[in-house]
């Protein structure tokens, strides 16, 4: 992503140690919106870019190698620069306890894979308030 295309463009953060999904997050973000996408694969290397690309969005899976996504988002609410940052949690935990403890942890909204573009798509909208292009 050149410097050119993040000033132009809303930013999302996506994060998942599996690279399969992060390339489908990557094709379907591409078909939904017109954001630059940077990537992560652990929960480290995700707090290190939402410091420094300071993103619009940040998609996070949960199980995460290194650290819990829970811990991600706990540690991005807890730094004056990315507290406000809108966290997706993505994930394939669907118990209602879960989701409590996902949504406690500071993420905004919680979306269950395998989810639909639609879903994805509409929250994509919501938090970056873009005009995506019709599916």
């Amino acid at each position: 992503m050149s410097l050119e295309d993040s000033l132009s463009r809303p930013i999302v953060l996506a994060v998942d140690d599996n690279l399969d999904n992060l390339v489908l997050l990557e094709f379907q973000l591409a078909a939904v919106t017109d954001c630059a996408v940077v990537t992560a694969t652990t929960g480290e290397a995700a707090l290190h870019l939402a410091e420094h690309s300071q993103p619009d969005l940040i998609l996070l899976d949960i199980q995460l190698p290194d650290i819990s996504g829970v811990e991600v988002a706990e540690r991005l609410r807890q730094s004056p620069t990315t507290n406000r940052i809108p966290i997706v949690a993505l994930t394939a935990l669907a118990r209602n306890e879960d989701r409590d403890r996902i949504l406690s942890s500071g993420c905004d909204e919680y979306l269950t894979k395998p989810y639909e573009l639609e879903d994805l798509q509409a929250i994509v909208t919501r938090h970056l308030s873009l005009s995506c292009s019709p599916l």
